[in-house]
């Protein structure tokens, strides 16, 4: 009998599939595949990990790593990505207990207790404080304190230490403290929203200096001016405040407190952040000018206002004041926002400054001539005629001015926000554009500019609708990418606004 021998099964799997070694769709995968792919996908989850774990290493390390602070608890790391409200700032107001009888109805048109956070702080008990000011705290002796400037006030040291005193309260969750006086006006909402482009870890100082270049001359170009208002980050403050005292003796001879603050922080080495919202106001008389031509920076704040006429005819300063800050409860960031456009057909320009005022000229007048501030003012001393803006003088005749439109009302719903404005009628020229209409409606959207657009500011552009019953029309919107504001660029924008082209 003759044996065969059996041919010997290979141990591993082929190379490649032949006829005899392929498997049947119903036979069983051999178990070194499962070992194979098993491998393969631990190795690849594995390489995952470890490519997350960098990126996560990554972003700890440069996005949220900041020089003046160490403390990266998990509190600290929520405090930075979450964004600032208005729970984050603080507001202090320094008054005295002879000003505050008269002046907290200024604070009253920006405060309010169920929304903004503020402390009023003033030399003794005042004879009586609303219940719609700030809570009233009484500052510390500062008699010990050199003060050697003759002529000056004492009470500057005391104002100074009021930052010291904010911050040793120890207040929660406070990201951003704000000083200012007792007739400074805040437009809280924009005060917020220009603070947020900055991280609040970081040791910053903001603020402005004066609309006078003497002024500046005679304190500081990079001094916050206090009326105006300023800002400081809570990790400069509590290292300012620790130090405050000490360094207030060495600067006996300044004047002001304003002066004071600049000195130490400058001896922390930190530098003024401008920021041109925020007003000091240096002049005095009709605002008209300044007000008609604000930058594109929000409005933070106003001062000075007692040496100031009404902003709007036929009020008093609280109730025209009152008037400007509802049309900022409607639309913040837009408020005092100009935007320029033209009607080629009657030839007519429209400065728009949202909120406040619409002139209108005979013709057409350049850009820079708008954005240009008009001398309706006089300066804070007569003497300090110079000022830090791009000026041009105010027609004295009226009857050379343009005509002029006040803010009458604001509404808003989910389509938009109508503003109306009525013609301010000059008594000594009745007859001025004697063929304009009594009434001038905007629409808007509501401005809501991220923090990157923030940082790069784009004015918005504007269109005249056609007429309807005696009223004229302008839509804001945004500016197309190559389109100019010009006269000469007309036809061009009634391409961005399908209501311009006279079909409704």
């Amino acid at each position: 009998m003759m044996f065969h021998r059996r041919k010997k099964e290979p141990d591993t799997l082929p190379l490649s599939n032949s006829p005899q070694q392929s498997h049947t769709p119903n036979s069983p995968m051999p178990s070194s595949f499962f070992r194979f792919r098993t491998s393969t996908l631990t190795a690849s989850f594995t390489s995952f990990i470890l490519l997350l774990s960098l990126l996560l290493n990554f972003y700890f390390l440069v996005i949220l790593w900041a020089p003046y602070s160490t403390d990266l608890t998990p509190s600290a790391v929520v405090s930075r990505l979450s964004p600032t409200t208005r729970r984050h700032v603080l507001f202090s107001v320094a008054s005295s207990s002879l000003s505050w009888q008269h002046r907290q109805s200024y604070v009253h048109l920006w405060y309010s207790a169920k929304s903004t956070r503020a402390l009023a702080f003033l030399d003794t008990p005042p004879g009586n404080s609303s219940p719609l000011s700030p809570p009233v705290v009484i500052s510390g002796d500062a008699s010990g304190f050199p003060y050697t400037l003759q002529g000056g006030l004492r009470s500057a040291i005391r104002v100074a230490r009021v930052v010291k005193e904010a911050v040793d309260r120890n207040e929660t969750d406070v990201r951003w403290f704000v000083f200012g006086d007792d007739d400074t006006v805040f437009f809280v909402e924009n005060v917020v929203k220009t603070l947020s482009k900055y991280d609040h870890d970081r040791w910053f100082y903001i603020g402005s200096n004066s609309e006078s270049y003497d002024q500046n001359t005679m304190y500081s170009f990079e001094m916050a001016f206090g009326g105006g208002g300023f800002a400081i980050s809570h990790s400069l403050a509590k290292v300012l405040a620790r130090v405050l005292d000490s360094c207030l003796r060495r600067y006996g001879f300044l004047y002001g407190s304003d002066a004071r603050i600049y000195s130490c922080v400058a001896e922390l080495g930190v530098t003024l952040t401008h920021e041109p919202g925020f007003h000091q106001l240096d002049m005095r008389g009709n605002l008209f000018g300044v007000l008609a031509a604000h930058p594109l920076s929000p409005l933070c704040s106003l001062h000075h206002l007692d040496a100031a006429e009404p902003i709007f005819p036929n009020m008093n300063r609280t109730q025209a004041l009152g008037h400007l800050i509802a049309a900022t409860n409607v639309d913040p960031a837009r408020i005092l926002q100009q935007t320029v456009c033209y009607d080629r057909s009657i030839s007519l320009t429209f400065s728009v400054s949202w909120g406040f005022a619409i002139q209108v000229y005979q013709g057409n007048v350049l850009l820079p001539d708008l954005l240009a501030v008009k001398k309706t003012f006089a300066p804070w001393r007569k003497i300090h005629y110079n000022f830090m803006l791009d000026t041009k003088d105010y027609p004295r005749d009226p009857c050379k001015r343009p005509s002029i439109f006040f803010l009458k009302s604001v509404a808003s719903d989910k389509r938009g926000v109508w503003s109306n404005y009525t013609r301010h009628v000059e008594k000594k020229c009745p007859k001025l554009n004697p063929n304009l209409p009594d009434k001038i409606i905007v629409y808007s959207r509501k401005l809501d500019r991220s923090i990157e657009e923030m940082k790069a500011p784009r004015r918005q552009c504007c269109n005249v609708l056609p007429s309807l019953n005696e009223t004229i029309s302008i839509r804001i919107r945004q500016c197309g990418n190559n389109e100019l504001i010009s006269m000469e660029s007309y036809k061009m924008s009634l391409s961005l606004c399908p209501l311009c082209d006279g079909k409704r």
